[in-house]
């Protein structure tokens, strides 16, 4: 993924940051459906919420290793700073709520079975409105601070140092975000990839993710 920092800067943040964001959005918009529908123990829906709270820890871990110090350290003031403070405050708190959907998921199948049905669907309800809180917060606050703050050298190795930190899993990232959203942001995330990338995701990644058939009930 080393090329993709060739892209320009909105193309970076876009990829980075923003559509994720949305894949957040529509797999807790899933296990929440799955969770209702008491199917919250199904092995394609455990596999689902893995990858997702994977996915969520590597952009977090991004963020608050790579992003949020590089744009502190240009925007210099304390406003700055403190949206900066804040988004690692966030997510702290989104970690132990993951912990109680992982422990809801886990306590499903015993005798109790639709009491522990409720307690997931109640711990996804409250992760579910913690990371939306956040991801509103920081498409509102962090992210155009760190737009206007980080030149494109900057982004550049942004963009490096991702691909250093997913090796080998690009090859679940890309399929991941691109999984059932509309069409034009579909181009839209995938041309903004390298062709060598693109390519790939369409020969292997793509086939392999889809026969993982992942949140299928």
């Amino acid at each position: 993924m080393g090329a993709f920092a060739t892209r320009p800067r909105e193309v970076i943040c876009h990829t980075l940051v923003r559509a994720p964001h949305d894949a957040f959005r529509r797999d807790l918009d899933r296990l929440a459906a799955a969770a209702a529908a008491g199917k919250g123990g199904r092995p394609h829906v455990r596999a689902g919420w893995d990858n997702l709270k994977e996915q969520i820890r590597l952009h977090h871990d991004l963020e608050d290793a790579v992003l949020w110090p590089r744009a502190a350290r240009a925007d210099g003031g304390p406003a700055g700073r403190a949206v900066l403070a804040q988004m690692h405050a966030e997510h702290a708190r989104i970690g132990p709520l993951a912990g109680r959907v992982d422990a809801a998921i886990r306590a499903i199948g015993g005798r109790d079975g639709a009491e522990r049905t409720g307690d997931l669907a109640a711990a996804v309800r409250e992760l579910r409105e913690a990371l939306e809180a956040h991801l509103r917060h920081e498409e509102m606050s962090a992210v155009p601070l760190a737009e206007a703050v980080l030149g494109p050298g900057d982004w550049r190795a942004v963009a490096e140092e991702a691909g250093g930190r997913w090796g080998a899993g690009a090859s679940l990232f890309v399929p991941w975000v691109v999984d059932g959203i509309a069409p034009v942001e579909r181009s839209r995330f995938l041309m903004a990839l390298p062709a060598p990338v693109r390519e790939r995701n369409r020969v292997m990644w793509e086939p392999r993710y889809r026969k993982r058939r992942l949140w299928s009930l």
